[in-house]
């Protein structure tokens, strides 16, 4: 259900920020390939605010029961395996009132002419999440035949099931339409754009309170000020088109000057990219549209740590929290993991000690299974599917997105001024 090649609009991109960050080990990569480099990644040292380490908050949890990693099972390795067909990158039926976990990771293998922001698109995640899980990958030249692992698999918040969750640590949205009598709870889940550093999204429960396609564009005074000091003076309204930073389709939030909205740039998708406002792709707002009534409550929350259960199985997933988190990251892993103890001794589950170091310890965003973990566990499970990536005539080179960091974030608002 919209695939990436589905019903685009397609604009130039709108890359300002996250495009150069592919240094470093890739750890989702060594787990797959790479055993005898995973003791040293388990036992890691995560410096926590300058202090503490990984082991110290894993101290608590000396009451749980811990088990071994079973034996390395002998698969073949990804690049001999079947292709399969993609998954549904955003809809799911939780087969249990009690599942928690939804999808499947996947691994894919790039062509010549394939980039992070063109992947992300077609598999239904935002860039920030492919560079994560992918940090040794360059994004925009990844080369032909590249290995690149695809976190189309995610822990559901640990909110009430209802309605609109926005969880600005993972940069996805959750939707879950009320299910009718006798009928499976369903969910889908999109990537999204969030506010950058200093302009935070608002966190907090709110409301869609109207909607509108095709609206204009009413430009906020501080962004009219920042396009005159950059010698690009913007009208006071811009109308509906191709250059309106709203896109064709808006949910307007009961919190003043905030929306929910396509773009006209959606290659800043799954990036810290506006002033607050939540942005998608065109397609998928496009979709949300039609099936969001005015009064459908929204939940605005930012966990970068998440646990949940799956058919008997723990998993732990973990982000890079927010720079400008208020809550420090001492006290998120805290609560992260005493989740983590909580489930496992509600559901009398074992689970590996090593695993929650190493998922604890690294923000990939990939979920791992802490209970019956193993160290060959993702690629074991992940499926190898087929690239259906087609290229963008519309991609800009590399000059143009360097020349596209210079220019001025668009803000966008709906008959009020909003910071987006």
């Amino acid at each position: 259900m919209l695939s990436g090649s589905a019903k685009r609009s397609r604009g130039r991109p709108f890359l300002r920020e996250s495009l150069n960050r592919f240094p470093g080990p890739n750890s989702i990569l060594q787990l797959i390939f790479t055993q005898t480099r995973l003791s040293a990644l388990g036992t890691a040292v995560l410096l926590l605010s300058g202090c503490a380490s990984i082991e110290e908050f894993l101290a608590p949890l000396g009451s749980a029961r811990y088990e071994a990693a079973p034996p390395v099972e002998a698969v073949l390795p990804p690049e001999e395996r079947q292709r399969l067909a993609p998954i549904s990158p955003n809809y799911f039926v939780l087969k249990s009132p009690g599942q928690s976990v939804i999808g499947e990771p996947q691994i894919i293998f790039t062509k010549d002419e394939n980039t992070f922001s063109d992947i992300a698109r077609e598999y239904g995640l935002g860039y920030d999440e492919l560079v994560d899980a992918n940090p040794d990958v360059d994004p925009w030249l990844p080369g032909e035949g590249t290995l690149v692992v695809l976190p189309t698999q995610f822990i559901l918040p640990d909110v009430p099931y209802e309605g609109i969750i926005l969880n600005i640590a993972s940069k996805r949205l959750f939707y879950f339409p009320a299910a009718e009598k006798g009928q499976p709870q369903t969910v889908m889940t999109f990537p999204i754009g969030i506010g950058r550093v200093g302009w935070q999204t608002p966190l907090g429960s709110s409301e869609v309170i109207s909607k509108a396609r095709d609206p204009s564009w009413y430009v906020p005074a501080s962004v009219r000020r920042e396009h005159e000091e950059l010698g690009d003076p913007l009208p006071p309204i811009v109308p509906p088109g191709p250059d309106n930073p709203l896109g064709r389709h808006v949910l307007k939030l009961d919190i003043p000057g905030y929306l929910i909205h396509g773009t006209n740039q959606p290659y800043g998708v799954g990036m810290r990219v506006s002033h607050g406002c939540v942005r998608l792709y065109p397609e998928n707002i496009e979709y949300l549209y039609d099936l969001i009534a005015i009064g459908e409550p929204v939940h605005i929350i930012n966990e970068p740590h998440l646990a949940g259960i799956r058919e008997g199985q723990l998993y732990f997933e973990s982000h890079t929290p927010l720079e400008d988190d208020e809550v420090s990251v001492d006290n998120r892993l805290v609560v992260a993991l005493g989740k983590v103890e909580g489930l496992a001794s509600e559901n009398e589950l074992n689970f590996n000690l090593e695993a929650l170091r190493i998922a604890a310890s690294q923000h990939t965003g990939v979920p791992v299974i802490l209970s019956g973990f193993r160290a060959d566990d993702l690629g074991v499970r992940a499926r190898v599917i087929e690239n259906t990536v087609q290229p963008d005539p519309d991609l800009p080179t590399l000059e143009e997105v360097r020349a596209l960091l210079d220019e001025p974030l668009e803000e966008a608002s709906e008959d009020t001024v909003a910071n987006d």
